[in-house]
């Protein structure tokens, strides 16, 4: 797929556990290691706000696109 997740770098960044993000944006544990590892199909724009929000960054930090012959 050619939108990468980078939510591991911004939580490293922050010095955020998985667990710390899971309850201010009130998702579960299994659904943010979804998203996380790029299994995600969709997000919310809600949920995107809501990690926006915790982490105090911009989408672009979280979500990257790289076209599928750069992979």
């Amino acid at each position: 797929m050619a939108i990468i997740v980078n939510l591991d770098v911004m939580l490293a960044r922050r010095k955020m556990q998985s667990k710390e993000l899971a309850e201010k944006v009130g998702i579960t544990m299994a659904n943010l290691s979804i998203l996380k590892t790029g299994k995600a199909k969709a997000i919310r724009f809600s949920t995107l706000n809501a990690i926006c929000t915790a982490l105090d960054c911009q989408p672009a930090d979280i979500l990257e696109f790289r076209p599928d012959d750069e992979l």
